[in-house]
């Protein structure tokens, strides 16, 4: 009886103490109270260089399900298209979460697309020289009927970029273990038509929106490529 007594002591004292570990390496500090608050809707200029708003098309918008959902993960969102003076058009979308935990996590293009009645015919990983540096991207070939659009996407996870889920948690959990809750942001263009030009096109819009924008307001776009342990 005694040992048995001692045994279950033992193995209450074991979870006792696996709960107040587990509760004290919980992250509390939340990544985007240390920084200034973030307004994409200022952040992003109706004009620079040779872009400015077009109104005529709107990026593609999700269903009400999915609205709700990406509600509850971000707190802001941002659906512009703008056009050149060629007239070229190029839709960008930005959604920001200042909570990047398990139950935040961000939506993914190709998703969206695809819950959206889209055929992702290509997905490829790349890089993208941005003039600030070198980023992990993704473009996408979605088709739906006619409508055929190509797109280039990232992910952040506090100051950096992440080019797949496995990125995306490793990040999560590294900014975890120094106490921090991240932010997150997903940058997506597009445009519709010939994908041997579109992606050129979008390539020259990015770069040509990231010089404009502040040194701060630029690394929240394309993050840092220091990873948050080695700070």
């Amino acid at each position: 009886m005694f040992a048995l007594n001692r045994r279950a002591l033992i193995i209450g004292l074991a979870m006792l103490l696996s709960m107040v570990l587990a509760a004290a390496m919980k992250p509390t500090l939340m990544l985007a109270d240390s920084k200034a608050k973030i307004d994409l809707a200022t952040m992003i200029p109706k004009q620079f260089g040779n872009w400015k708003i077009d109104d005529k098309i709107i990026p593609i918008q999700v269903d009400p399900q999915q609205l709700a959902q990406l509600d509850r993960i971000y707190n802001q969102t941002l659906a512009r298209t703008f056009i050149n003076q060629k007239g070229d058009r190029v839709m960008l979308s930005i959604a920001y979460g200042g909570d990047q935990s398990d139950s935040m996590q961000v939506h993914k293009p190709e998703v969206c697309y695809t819950s959206q009645g889209f055929q992702m015919l290509t997905l490829v990983p790349g890089v993208f020289d941005t003039g600030f540096g070198n980023i992990p991207v993704k473009r996408l070939l979605a088709v739906k009927g006619t409508r055929i659009e190509p797109i280039i996407y990232w992910m952040t996870i506090g100051e950096t970029i992440t080019n797949s889920s496995f990125e995306w948690k490793l990040a999560q959990i590294q900014y975890g273990l120094t106490g921090k809750i991240p932010d997150g942001m997903i940058f997506r263009v597009s445009s519709l038509g010939d994908q041997s030009t579109a992606y050129a096109i979008q390539e020259d819009f990015i770069r040509v929106l990231l010089k404009v924008l502040s040194p701060d307001n630029r690394k929240r776009l394309i993050g840092s490529t220091t990873p948050p342990l080695m700070e």
